[in-house]
């Protein structure tokens, strides 16, 4: 059953902007804070960033001041903005819930390269 369906990873140079964007149902959007997590290779998963269902964000971080969350309703759809990147936000990015819901999406592959 895909629960979480993460798009708009690619190759982009130092510097630059991607959106990140997943899909998941309505009763886990509705019902659950959603939030975006990477794992870059060798590396365990972090979160980088939440919101809940009222729209409140919290960022750890790697992602202050460079990464935008949000949530839209009429699309069940949470994205993340990220400007600013770096090498090191080199990682394959996953959305969730906050309390992590099996089975993970296959997540969307970011690559930051000069």
């Amino acid at each position: 059953q895909v629960q979480f369906v993460e798009s708009g990873g690619g190759l982009v140079q130092p510097g630059g902007t991607l959106r990140l964007s997943c899909a998941t149902s309505a009763t886990i959007f509705s019902t659950n804070a959603m939030a975006w997590y990477r794992q870059a290779p060798g590396k365990q998963r972090e979160m980088v960033a939440s919101i809940n269902v009222g729209g409140l964000t919290y960022y750890k971080d790697p992602a202050v001041g460079r990464f935008t969350i949000s949530r839209d309703a009429a699309k069940n759809t949470v994205y993340l903005q990220m400007t600013n990147l770096k090498p090191e936000d080199t990682a394959v990015y996953y959305c969730n819930t906050v309390v992590n819901s099996d089975p993970w999406g296959q997540g969307t592959q970011v690559t930051v390269s000069s």
